[in-house]
């Protein structure tokens, strides 16, 4: 069964290369990066790394970069497909336990969780609106999770091809939670581990940014 790390890449020409060192160090060859139009070395960077380089024009945004990555996964005979952040903050040493389920077709998506860790630090306001946004995917989708919007995800194959990402920027993630519960995606959660530092956390999706993405998700169940 063949497993594709899909990574998406804005100016991340300062981590993408030890990422992807990493990741191919620990036996995982198929690294694909997708540069989402930088403006930095990170195509370049990426490529001297080892990984397979894809490449947006312009950049597009998170959700863009995942479902480029993604086709090309499967057009590539993936079995597995794994979302992985470019900046650093996903542990390598998670990948064995995030994929396990999914390969034992267990269920078809494993996503990741830092709260279902005792040490998570995560700061107290991303805290607040991750478990708020946990709180509305299970008003509005059923879905039961602790962590709203964490990019390290296991997809099986079938689950990848089920799955349609249409929102280009941060939105991919409800959007996928929406899209498992459409769809009767059986998925579990597991322990990952989150490692912040201050150069992921000014990489990061901006609270205030996460607030408005939750108020849209919030407001297209309204007018549903």
């Amino acid at each position: 069964m063949k497993i594709f790390i899909v990574i998406p890449a804005y100016n991340e020409e300062n981590k993408i290369g030890k990422v992807v060192k990493e990741l191919i160090t620990a036996g995982y060859k198929n690294v694909v990066v997708i540069d989402d139009g930088s403006k930095d070395n990170t195509f370049k960077v990426a490529k001297s790394a080892g990984a397979i380089t894809l490449r947006h024009v312009i950049n597009r945004g998170q959700g863009a970069g995942l479902q480029t990555g993604i086709t090309y996964a499967l057009n590539n005979g993936a079995g597995i497909i794994v979302t992985y952040d470019a900046d650093g903050q996903h542990s390598k040493n998670d990948l064995p336990a995030i994929i396990k389920p999914v390969r034992l077709g267990q269920v078809d998506a494993a996503l990741g969780s830092r709260f279902r860790k005792t040490d998570s630090n995560t700061p107290p306001i991303r805290k607040l609106f991750l478990k708020g946004g946990a709180l509305l995917f299970r008003i509005f989708y059923g879905v039961n999770l602790s962590d709203s919007h964490n990019g390290f995800r296991a997809l099986s194959r079938n689950a990848a091809k089920k799955i349609n990402i249409t929102s280009d920027d941060m939105a991919h993630a409800s959007e996928i939670i929406d899209e498992i519960s459409r769809k009767n995606i059986k998925y579990v959660e597991v322990p990952v581990t989150i490692t912040y530092t201050d150069y992921s956390l000014a990489k990061g999706q901006n609270t205030l940014n996460g607030f408005k993405i939750l108020w849209r998700m919030l407001l297209d169940q309204l007018l549903k």
